[in-house]
């Protein structure tokens, strides 16, 4: 779709091991799009969400921060596989498919490219992450555990970076402004970082029960792919024109 995706091809596909690596492929991603791919603002913003994670894990307060950095890793690599395969010509999950598909939509808003990115990639990917992280650090995903208030602690952080977004992103895929009052308003203010996160963290306890069960895991993964690929859709519907004066 864009002349510099083999650019984008080769950055996402050496899995990252570190938080450090993660931003250095988000980095890799920011200086490559232009503005007129949509892609180019939800990395913008997943950019600064990691770049926040990684500060509060610094900075102590913790119970596990292992575990919040591996969790980190665990999720991005689900970005960057996505993002993979579908710049390979290979099946993505249908979700990201959608955004991918409408890249240089020009009548899309970037706040609209920015959350459906963060939708598929919460709704979606999340619960398989903490699913992977779990298993790569030999814990459970339980509420009321220490790993649990460690993730929620973070989402007074998530959604001042998703507020502060919904404004500073509130134009056109190439810049230009939007009509004062449109459905862009009711879509935008009914998206909750927190409430996705607490969904997806539920949905990681039915999806860790289901791991051994290959067909009924695959079919709840499919599920909320489907689900997903709803929201996603609403999310990038195309804001009309502004109507000339008369």
């Amino acid at each position: 779709m864009f002349p510099y995706d083999p650019a984008l091809l080769a950055a996402v596909r050496t899995p990252p091991q570190s938080i450090a690596d993660v931003l250095r492929t988000m980095q890799v991603i920011e200086a490559t799009c232009i503005d007129g791919d949509g892609l180019k603002w939800f990395n913008w913003l997943y950019l600064q969400v990691t770049q926040a994670v990684e500060a509060r894990i610094a900075s102590g307060g913790f119970s596990d921060p292992a575990w919040l950095a591996q969790l980190d890793v665990q999720f991005a690599r689900l970005f960057f596989g996505a993002l993979e395969s579908a710049l390979a010509g290979q099946p993505s999950p249908s979700c990201w498919q959608t955004l991918f598909a409408c890249r240089n939509r020009v009548a899309v808003a970037r706040i609209q490219f920015a959350l459906a990115g963060i939708n598929a990639h919460i709704n979606h990917d999340l619960p398989q992450a903490i699913v992977a992280t779990c298993q790569a650090t030999a814990t459970l995903p339980q509420h009321a555990s220490p790993r649990y208030y460690d993730y929620t602690a973070l989402n007074v952080t998530l959604d001042a970076l998703i507020e502060s977004a919904k404004q500073t992103l509130r134009v056109r895929l190439l810049g230009d402004a939007l009509p004062p009052v449109s459905h862009l308003e009711d879509t935008v203010a009914a998206w909750s970082v927190s409430a996705a996160r607490e969904a997806a963290w539920q949905n990681a306890e039915l999806l860790w029960h289901l791991r051994d069960l290959r067909p009924l895991s695959s079919n709840f993964l499919d599920t909320l792919d489907g689900l997903t690929t709803v929201v996603s859709k609403a999310l990038l519907v195309p804001v009309p024109p502004v109507a000339a004066s008369a």
